[in-house]
């Protein structure tokens, strides 16, 4: 499966954005797609990620209430919500498929089989 991330851009702080993320094809099976954030120098870090079936949600506590994942079955398409954005937001963004992942191990970006190539997100101050 091939992801394709968009939607990144330059915002002010306190500004929104919505990133997107298209697979080539429907995966049937039971899934999780993540997204994760990688800053200049940092290591790459997990932001949200939903399962599916279920649709059960999982965010870091620094997004908590701010971004909202969800999925559109009909466009194969993940989306992540981002509101009242602040710089330490700045990074480029990566969503990832994962095909069997418990739940302990969905935070892990070794648990995905599948990357998209990330879109930039910088929010100035």
């Amino acid at each position: 499966v091939q992801l394709q991330a968009s939607g990144g851009g330059l915002v002010q702080a306190g500004g929104s954005l919505r990133l997107s993320c298209a697979a080539s094809r429907r995966t049937f099976s039971g899934y999780a797609m993540g997204w994760f954030r990688q800053a200049p120098g940092k290591e790459r870090e997990f932001v949200a990620a939903i399962r599916w079936p279920g649709g059960t949600t999982y965010y870091t506590d620094s997004v908590k209430g701010r971004f909202a994942i969800s999925r559109d079955n009909a466009k194969n398409t993940v989306y992540l919500q981002m509101n009242s954005l602040n710089p330490g937001d700045t990074a480029v963004y990566y969503c990832a498929l994962g095909l069997r992942i418990i739940t302990s191990a969905i935070r892990r970006p070794l648990s995905y089989d599948s990357w998209g190539q990330g879109t930039q997100v910088t929010v100035s101050s």
